[in-house]
């Protein structure tokens, strides 16, 4: 059966270059081999571990960076995406595999929590102007 190139074939198990780089990555991250806030491997260096073209490698790094392990830093690199282990692992990810706070569900509940302190420092203020504002009603009185 012939296949284009980057495609596997319908009910193919085995996985593409891409995804080997980015679930090798993803495991050393797991194991603690990288840490939050570290330098991932270079285009250059993972080109030369894998025998890949930088297009792949730039595939494996977009998938980790839309699965929130990992972000970019214009002018620095690619880095692993700061987590919390604790919220780590209560997040599951695909495989049954623990996913990183970093990802969407954290972001939404990061956002989620900035919003709930927002709307408390509106009302606060709100109480002090109505304050402000009847104060200086009686006084013009």
């Amino acid at each position: 059966m012939t296949t284009r190139r980057g495609r596997r074939p319908a009910g193919g198990g085995v996985p593409l270059t891409f995804e080997v780089i980015a679930e090798t990555l993803r495991e050393q991250i797991r194991s603690g081999g990288l840490n939050s806030g570290d330098a991932l491997p270079t285009q250059t260096a993972l080109m030369r571990e894998f025998g890949a073209s930088s297009l792949t490698v730039q595939k494996a790094m977009a998938l980790l960076k839309q699965d929130g392990w990992a972000v970019s830093r214009p002018g620095k690199g690619a880095f692993v995406a700061h987590h919390d282990q604790a919220d780590a692992d209560e997040l599951d990810g695909p495989n049954g595999k623990t996913a990183p706070a970093g990802g969407t569900a954290a972001r939404v509940e990061a956002l989620e929590q900035a919003l709930a302190k927002a709307a408390e420092q509106l009302a606060d203020l709100r109480a002090r102007v109505e304050t402000l504002e009847a104060g200086t009603t009686e006084r013009g009185r």
